[in-house]
């Protein structure tokens, strides 16, 4: 590419001084060359006497000044001769220098000749150079502002039926239950005192812990409990079913000549690892619960009726 660019350079150099050449010559042709001679209607020797004359005077007398051109002022008289019209007869004879001769030749001129200005012009079609290589693209710009939504266009046809999935996991099924009993009759003291069991009669998972006497709670959910037990005549019952350490209700049986069953039941919701279990109240005053240590006289019961991840 740089040699193309040098060799395209000095061409351009050298039209350009082949044009500046030729422009000089034409104008030192045009100020140098002798302005045309008045026509006058002569016979044919005297025409040629009279060309030879003015080609001798030119290269003196063509440039002199307006001053040493005599012609006729606005104001003064005319010197016709006689018998003549206006144009004076020029002789052949006459000196180079004669007035006649001078206003003869010069009388379209009413002032010094005009100066001639040179002015220059350049072919610009040389100046064009050959096409260039294509550019690289220029970088993306802006993004322009968002149109307004167009029209919904319209609905497209319905498309096959698709294959059959797999067939899917069995509804998982949730259980919690249990049921214990005790056959040991239990007296108050001067602290509370959970209720333990002896006999398990269902526990499923083993959710109860018959060394502790609680229910754990492993599947969130609503849970139904129930709490049967039989009282001690002549004596108090006051029992709580406690969810953790908060109180939930109270089985209570004032005390009476004869013994009977009492019961309490709740359905409380429940989340993992909430506890329930069964509280005998402190001993301010007398309080007991019966059983003769054969048949089972108190028994606690739970089961889940519906778990929190069923919708």
């Amino acid at each position: 590419m740089e040699e193309m660019q040098l060799s395209m350079n000095i061409h351009f150099v050298f039209l350009l001084i082949i044009e500046v050449s030729i422009f000089l010559i034409r104008i030192d042709g045009f100020m140098t060359r002798t302005p045309p001679a008045p026509h006058i209607d002569l016979p044919n020797d005297e025409q040629k006497e009279q060309e030879y004359y003015y080609d001798l005077d030119t290269e003196s007398d063509l440039y002199k000044s307006e001053q040493d051109w005599p012609r006729e002022e606005p104001n003064q008289p005319e010197n016709k001769p006689a018998g003549t019209g206006t144009a004076h007869c020029v002789q052949c004879c006459d000196p180079v220098d004669h007035p006649s001769r001078h206003k003869q030749r010069y009388h379209h001129y009413s002032k010094d000749p005009p100066e001639f200005q040179a002015i220059p012009q350049i072919n610009l079609t040389i100046l064009k150079g050959e096409k260039g290589d294509e550019g690289e693209p220029g970088s993306y710009g802006k993004n322009g502002k968002s149109g307004a939504r167009g029209l919904r266009g319209p609905s497209g046809l319905k498309g096959s039926k698709g294959s059959v999935g797999k067939i899917g996991d069995p509804c998982k099924m949730y259980y919690a239950a249990f049921s214990v009993g005790r056959k040991k009759e239990l007296h108050s003291n001067n602290y509370y005192q959970t209720l333990v069991f002896d006999t398990e009669h269902v526990n499923l998972y083993n959710q109860f812990n018959m060394f502790t006497g609680k229910f754990y709670c492993y599947i969130p959910g609503i849970y139904h409990f129930s709490l049967n037990v039989h009282t001690w005549n002549q004596k108090e019952t006051y029992m709580h079913i406690m969810k953790n350490d908060e109180e939930i209700v109270i089985l209570y049986a004032q005390p009476s000549d004869r013994s009977i069953m009492q019961s309490q039941s709740i359905m409380i919701d429940l989340k993992q690892n909430d506890e329930v279990w069964i509280r005998l109240y402190k001993g301010e005053r007398e309080n007991a619960i019966f059983s003769d240590g054969f048949d089972t006289y108190i028994t606690f019961n739970g089961y889940l009726i519906k778990p929190n991840s069923e919708n």
